[in-house]
Protein backbone atom coordinates (compact mmCIF):
# COMPACT_ATOMS: atom_id res chain seq x y z
CA UNK A 1 0.00 0.00 0.00
CA UNK A 2 2.48 2.41 0.63
CA UNK A 3 4.67 1.75 -2.92
CA UNK A 4 1.25 2.20 -4.32
CA UNK A 5 0.54 5.30 -2.58
CA UNK A 6 4.07 6.66 -3.76
CA UNK A 7 3.65 5.69 -6.91
CA UNK A 8 0.25 7.73 -7.39
CA UNK A 9 1.87 11.03 -5.77
CA UNK A 10 4.96 10.71 -8.23
CA UNK A 11 2.83 10.21 -11.27
CA UNK A 12 0.36 13.07 -10.35
CA UNK A 13 4.24 15.30 -10.32
CA UNK A 14 4.94 13.84 -13.11
CA UNK A 15 1.76 15.18 -15.12
CA UNK A 16 1.66 18.46 -13.36
CA UNK A 17 5.43 19.11 -14.87
CA UNK A 18 4.20 17.79 -18.32
CA UNK A 19 0.82 20.15 -18.13
CA UNK A 20 3.39 23.19 -17.11
CA UNK A 21 5.47 22.39 -19.80
CA UNK A 22 2.85 21.92 -22.48
CA UNK A 23 1.24 25.26 -21.62
CA UNK A 24 4.54 27.09 -21.87
CA UNK A 25 3.72 26.88 -25.83
CA UNK A 26 7.17 25.20 -26.88
CA UNK A 27 5.21 22.37 -28.22
CA UNK A 28 1.50 22.94 -28.24
CA UNK A 29 0.21 23.19 -31.91
CA UNK A 30 -1.65 26.30 -32.71
CA UNK A 31 -5.40 26.29 -32.92
CA UNK A 32 -6.50 26.57 -36.31
CA UNK A 33 -8.60 29.97 -36.40
CA UNK A 34 -11.89 30.10 -38.47
CA UNK A 35 -12.60 32.41 -41.15
CA UNK A 36 -13.42 36.31 -39.66
CA UNK A 37 -16.21 38.02 -41.32
CA UNK A 38 -15.16 41.00 -43.89
CA UNK A 39 -15.00 44.53 -42.14
CA UNK A 40 -17.90 46.78 -43.87
CA UNK A 41 -16.55 49.91 -45.20
CA UNK A 42 -16.12 52.46 -42.33
CA UNK A 43 -18.04 55.15 -42.19
CA UNK A 44 -20.96 53.71 -44.89
CA UNK A 45 -24.41 54.65 -43.89
CA UNK A 46 -27.01 51.45 -43.27
CA UNK A 47 -30.05 51.10 -45.91
CA UNK A 48 -32.51 52.42 -43.47
CA UNK A 49 -30.02 55.69 -42.64
CA UNK A 50 -29.87 56.39 -46.52
CA UNK A 51 -33.92 55.99 -46.78
CA UNK A 52 -34.03 58.12 -42.91
CA UNK A 53 -32.11 60.93 -44.63
CA UNK A 54 -33.22 60.87 -48.52
CA UNK A 55 -37.31 60.33 -47.80
CA UNK A 56 -38.14 63.97 -46.97
CA UNK A 57 -36.79 64.72 -50.69
CA UNK A 58 -39.12 62.35 -52.56
CA UNK A 59 -42.40 63.16 -53.52
CA UNK A 60 -45.92 61.02 -54.78
CA UNK A 61 -47.15 62.69 -57.58
CA UNK A 62 -50.25 62.36 -59.24
CA UNK A 63 -51.45 63.74 -62.77
CA UNK A 64 -54.52 64.05 -63.97
CA UNK A 65 -55.18 64.16 -68.44
CA UNK A 66 -56.49 66.61 -70.00
CA UNK A 67 -60.66 66.77 -70.32
CA UNK A 68 -60.49 64.16 -67.34
CA UNK A 69 -61.44 64.34 -63.97
CA UNK A 70 -59.55 61.03 -62.87
CA UNK A 71 -56.12 60.42 -62.00
CA UNK A 72 -54.60 58.42 -64.87
CA UNK A 73 -51.18 58.80 -63.91
CA UNK A 74 -48.96 58.38 -60.78
CA UNK A 75 -45.25 58.61 -59.87
CA UNK A 76 -42.58 59.75 -57.86
CA UNK A 77 -40.19 62.48 -58.13
CA UNK A 78 -36.97 64.12 -56.17
CA UNK A 79 -36.52 67.58 -54.99
CA UNK A 80 -33.21 68.92 -56.19
CA UNK A 81 -33.06 72.50 -55.50
CA UNK A 82 -33.87 74.84 -52.17
CA UNK A 83 -36.52 76.32 -54.43
CA UNK A 84 -38.37 73.11 -54.18
CA UNK A 85 -37.60 72.05 -58.07
CA UNK A 86 -38.80 68.67 -58.27
CA UNK A 87 -37.08 66.15 -61.30
CA UNK A 88 -39.49 63.42 -62.43
CA UNK A 89 -39.37 61.03 -65.60
CA UNK A 90 -41.58 63.00 -67.96
CA UNK A 91 -43.80 60.35 -69.14
CA UNK A 92 -45.84 60.40 -65.39
CA UNK A 93 -46.87 63.88 -66.23
CA UNK A 94 -46.81 64.18 -70.17
CA UNK A 95 -50.55 65.39 -71.90
CA UNK A 96 -51.31 66.29 -67.42
CA UNK A 97 -53.92 68.88 -66.81
CA UNK A 98 -53.18 68.91 -63.74
CA UNK A 99 -50.61 67.73 -61.00
CA UNK A 100 -50.19 67.36 -57.78
CA UNK A 101 -47.28 66.39 -55.19
CA UNK A 102 -47.45 65.33 -51.85
CA UNK A 103 -44.31 66.05 -49.60
CA UNK A 104 -43.17 63.59 -47.19
CA UNK A 105 -44.69 66.12 -44.49
CA UNK A 106 -48.34 65.21 -46.17
CA UNK A 107 -48.71 68.18 -47.11
CA UNK A 108 -49.68 69.12 -50.95
CA UNK A 109 -49.22 71.31 -53.74
CA UNK A 110 -49.73 71.91 -57.49
CA UNK A 111 -47.28 72.01 -59.76
CA UNK A 112 -46.53 73.21 -63.34
CA UNK A 113 -43.94 71.48 -65.76
CA UNK A 114 -40.87 74.38 -66.31
CA UNK A 115 -38.86 72.15 -68.16
CA UNK A 116 -38.98 68.90 -70.46
CA UNK A 117 -36.32 67.03 -72.21
CA UNK A 118 -38.39 64.19 -74.39
CA UNK A 119 -34.89 62.26 -75.64
CA UNK A 120 -34.12 61.82 -72.30
CA UNK A 121 -37.99 61.08 -70.48
CA UNK A 122 -37.06 63.71 -67.97
CA UNK A 123 -39.25 66.56 -66.90
CA UNK A 124 -38.54 69.52 -63.97
CA UNK A 125 -41.75 70.51 -61.88
CA UNK A 126 -42.21 73.45 -60.07
CA UNK A 127 -44.40 73.61 -57.09
CA UNK A 128 -46.69 76.44 -56.05
CA UNK A 129 -46.18 75.91 -52.48
CA UNK A 130 -43.61 74.39 -50.84
CA UNK A 131 -43.28 72.05 -47.11
CA UNK A 132 -42.32 73.64 -44.00
CA UNK A 133 -39.20 72.58 -44.61
CA UNK A 134 -37.41 71.66 -48.02
CA UNK A 135 -34.70 68.91 -47.85
CA UNK A 136 -33.20 68.86 -51.31
CA UNK A 137 -31.50 65.60 -51.99
CA UNK A 138 -27.89 65.58 -52.28
CA UNK A 139 -26.39 65.06 -55.97
CA UNK A 140 -23.80 62.39 -56.36
CA UNK A 141 -21.22 62.10 -59.60
CA UNK A 142 -23.04 59.40 -62.51
CA UNK A 143 -19.37 59.67 -63.85
CA UNK A 144 -18.15 57.23 -60.73
CA UNK A 145 -20.24 54.94 -61.17
CA UNK A 146 -18.75 51.24 -61.90
CA UNK A 147 -20.57 47.97 -62.83
CA UNK A 148 -21.26 46.22 -59.28
CA UNK A 149 -22.02 49.25 -57.12
CA UNK A 150 -24.76 49.43 -54.59
CA UNK A 151 -27.71 50.99 -55.49
CA UNK A 152 -30.91 52.47 -53.53
CA UNK A 153 -34.36 52.74 -55.04
CA UNK A 154 -37.24 55.11 -53.26
CA UNK A 155 -40.29 55.65 -54.99
CA UNK A 156 -44.14 54.73 -55.25
CA UNK A 157 -44.49 51.95 -56.71
CA UNK A 158 -48.15 50.70 -57.68
CA UNK A 159 -49.57 53.58 -55.02
CA UNK A 160 -47.11 51.64 -52.42
CA UNK A 161 -45.72 55.37 -50.99
CA UNK A 162 -41.89 55.59 -49.97
CA UNK A 163 -41.10 51.73 -51.15
CA UNK A 164 -37.66 50.94 -50.72
CA UNK A 165 -35.33 48.55 -52.37
CA UNK A 166 -31.69 47.72 -53.10
CA UNK A 167 -29.55 46.23 -55.69
CA UNK A 168 -26.74 47.04 -57.85
CA UNK A 169 -25.31 48.71 -60.98
CA UNK A 170 -25.87 46.08 -63.48
CA UNK A 171 -24.45 47.86 -66.50
CA UNK A 172 -23.81 51.44 -67.74
CA UNK A 173 -24.39 53.21 -71.06
CA UNK A 174 -27.69 51.32 -72.26
CA UNK A 175 -30.50 52.15 -74.29
CA UNK A 176 -34.11 51.57 -73.90
CA UNK A 177 -37.32 52.07 -75.59
CA UNK A 178 -40.52 53.18 -74.10
CA UNK A 179 -44.19 53.49 -75.92
CA UNK A 180 -44.63 56.37 -78.11
CA UNK A 181 -41.53 55.50 -80.37
CA UNK A 182 -38.93 56.83 -77.71
CA UNK A 183 -35.70 55.59 -77.49
CA UNK A 184 -33.31 56.34 -74.34
CA UNK A 185 -29.54 55.99 -74.18
CA UNK A 186 -27.24 56.48 -71.95
CA UNK A 187 -28.53 54.75 -69.19
CA UNK A 188 -27.61 53.19 -65.90
CA UNK A 189 -29.04 49.68 -65.78
CA UNK A 190 -29.65 47.81 -62.08
CA UNK A 191 -31.58 45.46 -60.45
CA UNK A 192 -33.50 47.50 -57.23
CA UNK A 193 -36.92 46.24 -58.01
CA UNK A 194 -39.10 48.99 -59.50
CA UNK A 195 -42.43 48.79 -61.10
CA UNK A 196 -45.17 51.14 -61.92
CA UNK A 197 -45.34 54.12 -59.95
CA UNK A 198 -41.65 54.20 -59.38
CA UNK A 199 -40.65 56.31 -62.54
CA UNK A 200 -38.97 59.83 -61.72
CA UNK A 201 -37.58 58.36 -58.36
CA UNK A 202 -34.29 58.67 -57.10
CA UNK A 203 -31.34 56.18 -58.08
CA UNK A 204 -28.61 56.26 -54.53
CA UNK A 205 -25.05 55.29 -54.50
CA UNK A 206 -23.89 53.98 -51.36
CA UNK A 207 -23.65 57.11 -49.66
CA UNK A 208 -26.67 57.87 -50.17
CA UNK A 209 -26.07 60.48 -53.41
CA UNK A 210 -28.91 60.87 -55.62
CA UNK A 211 -27.01 59.70 -58.94
CA UNK A 212 -29.86 58.89 -61.06
CA UNK A 213 -33.49 59.18 -61.95
CA UNK A 214 -35.53 56.13 -62.91
CA UNK A 215 -37.34 56.12 -66.42
CA UNK A 216 -37.90 52.33 -67.75
CA UNK A 217 -37.33 48.66 -66.77
CA UNK A 218 -37.56 46.16 -68.96
CA UNK A 219 -40.20 43.21 -69.06
CA UNK A 220 -40.06 40.87 -72.46
CA UNK A 221 -43.97 40.18 -72.26
CA UNK A 222 -46.33 42.37 -72.37
CA UNK A 223 -47.02 42.55 -68.43
CA UNK A 224 -45.76 46.15 -67.52
CA UNK A 225 -43.96 44.29 -63.94
CA UNK A 226 -40.59 44.00 -62.56
CA UNK A 227 -38.04 41.05 -63.54
CA UNK A 228 -35.09 42.35 -62.61
CA UNK A 229 -33.45 45.00 -65.17
CA UNK A 230 -34.68 48.70 -64.53
CA UNK A 231 -32.96 52.00 -65.84
CA UNK A 232 -32.46 55.33 -64.84
CA UNK A 233 -30.82 58.52 -66.42
CA UNK A 234 -27.66 59.82 -64.72
CA UNK A 235 -28.56 62.48 -62.83
CA UNK A 236 -26.37 64.85 -65.07
CA UNK A 237 -27.96 64.18 -68.02
CA UNK A 238 -31.27 64.35 -65.67
CA UNK A 239 -30.36 67.66 -64.28
CA UNK A 240 -28.75 68.99 -68.05
CA UNK A 241 -32.16 67.39 -69.30
CA UNK A 242 -34.47 69.53 -66.72
CA UNK A 243 -33.05 72.61 -68.12
CA UNK A 244 -31.00 73.34 -64.84
CA UNK A 245 -27.62 74.58 -64.45
CA UNK A 246 -26.44 73.37 -61.20
CA UNK A 247 -23.33 71.08 -60.77
CA UNK A 248 -24.50 67.62 -59.11
CA UNK A 249 -22.54 68.09 -55.50
CA UNK A 250 -19.17 65.84 -54.78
Amino acid sequence: MVVTGAAVVVLILVATLFYQWGSSGSTRLPQASGPSPSPSPSGSPSTAQIYQTVAPSVVYIVAVPKGQSRVEDTGTGVIVNADGTILTALHVVKGAGSIHVTYADGSSSAVRVSGTDPAMDIATLAPATLPSIVVPAVLGSSTQLAVGDDVIAIGNPLGLTDTTTTGIISGLGRPADEPGDVHLSGLIQFDAAVNPGSSGGPLLNGKGETVGIVVALANPTSADTFIGIGFAVPISSAIAAGGGSRAPQQ
